[in-house]
């Protein structure tokens, strides 16, 4: 059986030899400045973030360390399910989102397989075994030392290759993620590389910079992972949003729209909403009057946001809004259109 001393040494070294091709000398770029030895930062940076990105299946196997090679049987909250292809994750995503504020079991069958960061296969014999890895990603996570997933390098670039001297010596052009951590892992000692800047990346999955230098990189990666750090804390403060409101019931205690409070419309009702994203308000002193159903959602990007429906009735329908969550506690939640941010809403629990 594998033990985690031998995960945490597949977690972090690679096997793949080097796949490049060596260009003739670029004269013009030999006096490169940033010239690396393949114990620098930039070397770091540039191996973290040209490692394997495991993190679009994390919502099924918990670890970005790594993904599930497919085809994989999981029973995912009591359902068994037999995942062929990645068209099936909005299928475990279904499951997993069926009911907020419960308690998500996946439990797999064994033997599986994972890609690693370095782009190796390995068999996971049993529970034990991937109990393992979890622990290797967590510390590599801990130490600074697992892939950095927000920032991917357009390709191909080209690396500039120097003696001791720090005398050009050739170049090497780089096509794919994989071949950059090839290089970057088979750098000899006396080995030294400078990137031949400008380069161009995608952070955080949608926004195109220009990188001009290793300081430059070094920017961009930094201020890529606060922003990560910020999602992640969004999320989470969602998941707490969406306890306190499974778990209480609340009023509307202000309700402003064009600078006046119509608060007074809604005394009368509570809202209660489950944890299958329904809602109803129910009017608790004329109980011969009709619920209103509605349903809701909590998301989160850097902010967190509440999304209000409510049919049927044109008091509640004003509700209707995508707020943004500006505030909350177990007994308040204070809310701002994110279409006119002179419209507040906030609801008190009772």
């Amino acid at each position: 059986m594998k033990t985690l001393k031998l995960f945490t040494a597949i977690l972090f070294l690679s096997f793949l030899g080097l796949t490049s091709c060596q260009d003739e000398i670029d004269s013009e770029n030999g006096q490169n400045p940033n010239t690396n030895s393949p114990n620098s930062e930039t070397a770091s940076n540039l191996e973290r973030s040209s490692m394997h990105d495991g993190s679009f299946d994390d919502f099924l196997d918990g670890t970005s360390c790594s993904s599930i090679i497919l085809p994989v049987t999981a029973t995912i909250n009591g359902t068994e399910l037999t995942i062929v292809s990645e068209s099936q994750f909005d299928l475990v995503l279904s499951i997993l989102g069926e009911f907020i504020n419960d308690n998500d079991t996946i439990e797999f069958q064994f033997p599986l397989s994972v890609m690693m960061s370095n782009y190796t296969e390995v068999q996971i014999a049993n529970q034990t075994e991937y109990d393992a890895l979890m622990n290797a990603c967590e510390q590599a996570e801990q130490q600074g030392e697992a892939a950095i997933n927000c920032l991917n390098i357009d390709f191909p670039i080209t690396i500039l290759t120097y003696n001791l001297n720090l005398e050009q010596t050739g170049s090497v052009v780089i096509e794919s993620e994989q071949q950059l951590y090839a290089y970057m892992n088979n750098l000899e000692s006396n080995d030294r590389f400078a990137i031949n800047y400008p380069i161009t990346a995608t952070v955080n999955g949608d926004t195109v910079v220009e990188v001009a230098s290793d300081f430059d990189l070094k920017t961009q990666i930094t201020d890529c992972l606060a922003t990560d750090d910020a999602k992640e804390e969004a999320e989470e403060n969602a998941k707490s949003l969406e306890t306190i409101l499974v778990e209480g019931a609340f009023k509307v205690e202000s309700f402003i729209t064009a600078g006046v409070d119509t608060a007074t419309d809604y005394a009368n009702y509570t809202i209660d909403f489950a944890n299958d994203l329904s809602c109803v308000a129910k009017n608790t002193v004329n109980t011969t009057i009709s619920d209103v159903e509605g349903t809701y959602a909590v998301t989160s990007e850097l902010e967190v946001f509440l999304n209000l429906t409510f049919t049927g009735n044109a008091t509640f329908e004003l509700l209707n809004h995508s707020w943004e969550v500006t505030s909350y506690s177990e007994s308040s939640i204070s809310l701002q259109s994110t279409t006119n941010a002179a419209i507040t809403l906030v609801l008190t629990q009772i």
